[in-house]
């Protein structure tokens, strides 16, 4: 996915809080994937409203760090294999 490109939640996946797991999930038809905080912080920004560049800007920025681009760009290349944005 390029720096321009503006990743977004596939609609069949919705991401939400979980109260019993405690954690954020993405609920799909079949299941549900339990989250850790990063992939979550990813997957919020995820709105197509955002390019690339932007969240991973807003994520550095938010965690106080500067070396989390190649991080960004393997997880959202994961849920894109996976389907889970496009």
């Amino acid at each position: 996915m390029n720096a321009g490109a503006r990743p977004q939640l596939d609609p069949l996946y919705r991401l939400q809080w979980e109260p019993a797991q405690q954690a954020w999930v993405l609920l799909y038809p079949e299941g549900m994937v339990k989250l850790n905080d990063s992939a979550a912080a990813i997957l919020q920004r995820c709105d197509g409203a955002h390019t690339l560049d932007m969240l991973i800007d807003e994520l550095q920025t938010t965690f106080g760090a500067q070396d989390l681009v190649n991080d960004i760009h393997r997880f959202v290349q994961h849920a894109c294999e996976r389907g889970w944005i496009a």
